[in-house]
């Protein structure tokens, strides 16, 4: 029987996009920037701190680009990068078979 790589590339985006938020956080990126408050009230049960954590790591992982918005009322949005525009049609595949 073979046994999977540890180093599969499929095993290590399963395992950064896995957890509570990132998932959908994720799909509401796809719709264009979004804002972090938009963010709290979109994901109910969610809270600051889980959300934060989340779009931190998509950040690192470079599927998100966090941006500062100067104008008035300072807020951040964060938009999906071109690294995280390439796993829309991956989302959407996966969005058909469970449906």
């Amino acid at each position: 029987m073979t046994t999977p790589k540890e180093d599969c590339p499929a095993e290590g985006l399963l395992k950064l996009l896995s957890g509570k938020w990132k998932p959908q956080i994720f799909r509401l990126a796809v719709d264009g920037p979004v804002r972090f408050n938009s963010l709290l009230n979109k994901l109910p049960n969610s809270n600051k701190q889980s959300i934060s954590t989340a779009l931190k790591e998509l950040e690192e992982a470079e599927l998100l680009i966090r941006t500062v918005v100067t104008e008035k009322p300072l807020h951040v949005e964060y938009a999906l990068s071109e690294k995280g525009r390439a796993l829309i049609p991956i989302f959407v595949k996966i969005e058909s078979l469970s449906s």
